[in-house]
């Protein structure tokens, strides 16, 4: 059983660091590539296929997480290790409900002036990139929490 949830935890993480960097890199280039008002007409046909995304690797990730934390709870080395990770992943989804819905819901919607849609792109794009950092800490926090 500790094994398939270090398994998933750590694969998890690094398969949710993935997609959002694919999302960042190859998606967020092509949108930068875009005239804001193509970039929103895209966003609004093609958002959930983004969004298909995330579910299949965050349930995982949340099931590996908790269940490594609760069968290494009485070892504080390793508990901490894993707090540390799932802190991560937690700040995520913080960051994604807070930030990245509402954005991405008025970006689907059309409800940002076009000429507001670049430096909403930019900032959006900065801020994807701390998911990121956050999901691949979560991913090397786990593999040091296995490996003590």
């Amino acid at each position: 059983m500790s094994l398939l949830f270090n398994i998933l935890a750590v694969t998890g993480s690094a398969m949710f660091a993935g997609v959002m960097l694919a999302i960042g890199v190859i998606l967020g280039g092509y949108w930068k590539t875009l005239p804001a008002a193509d970039f929103l007409e895209w966003f609004s046909q093609h958002s959930g296929l983004v969004m298909r995304a995330i579910p299949t690797v965050v349930i995982p990730t949340l099931i590996g997480l908790v269940g490594a934390l609760w069968l290494d709870w009485s070892n504080s080395a390793s508990r901490i290790i894993w707090l540390g990770a799932a802190g991560c992943i937690l700040a995520v989804l913080a960051i994604t409900m807070s930030y990245f819905v509402p954005s991405n819901a008025a970006f689907a919607a059309k409800t940002i002036a076009v000429d507001q849609v670049p430096g909403k792109l930019d900032t959006w794009l900065m801020i994807h990139n701390v998911r990121i950092a956050l999901a691949m800490a979560a991913s090397a926090l786990g593999v040091w929490a296995i490996s003590r």
